[in-house]
């Protein structure tokens, strides 16, 4: 939680609760409900390097975070042999761990900071205190929350959609490329016969 009640820390709920409500994070809430929010949460501050969530994690996967300053990696592994790609690198006012949070399956990527960090921290039990305390606020929060990975999900889809289609685009040039040497091998296998004879 958010201890004391010293100018810096109501300066960091206050921007904390701002930022709750922006884009990348949830949007549909209201500054209120942000403020409440806000008051469940700890402040927590990482170094740059520093792995903050890691992806097929399941020890620690009971929050979620809300990056108030500096930058974080957000990295899928892409083959057997532990590559990753980096996929999005992620500001103030994002949230990460999300969906971990909700359903308590194993992270889906790896969140790295890029630079030092300060976030603000839900965790599932201070989530349950929420819902005790403030059930309406938490519906709110749960909603938002469900329909930001909604429409991840969402855009998702469109992507592999594109990818659907750059592929058999793709399949289609390399049949027709197929095509092609395979008559070339074909009249070569022909002249070569007529030349033996």
């Amino acid at each position: 939680m958010f201890l004391g009640k010293s100018r810096a820390t109501a300066h960091v709920q206050t921007k904390a609760a701002a930022l709750l409500v922006t884009e990348g994070a949830l949007v549909e809430l209201s500054a209120n409900d942000a403020r409440i929010i806000v008051g469940y949460m700890r402040p927590s501050r990482v170094e740059a390097g520093s792995v903050v969530i890691r992806e097929g994690e399941t020890l620690r996967n009971d929050f979620m975070a809300l990056v108030l300053d500096g930058e974080v990696t957000i990295e899928n592994s892409v083959s057997a042999a532990h590559e990753s790609m980096v996929v999005s690198v992620l500001g103030p006012g994002s949230l990460i761990g999300d969906m971990g949070i909700i359903d308590g399956s194993p992270r889906s990527a790896t969140c790295i900071a890029a630079t030092d960090l300060a976030l603000a921290v839900l965790t599932r039990d201070a989530m349950t205190r929420l819902l005790e305390d403030q059930p309406s606020v938490a519906a709110r929060l749960l909603m938002a929350m469900s329909k930001r990975i909604a429409d991840h999900l969402r855009e998702t889809n469109r992507k592999l959609m594109t990818f659907a289609q750059v592929s058999k685009a793709l399949q289609q040039e390399l049949d027709a490329a197929h095509g092609v040497n395979k008559r070339l091998l074909d009249q070569i296998s022909a002249l070569e016969k007529n030349a033996a004879h």
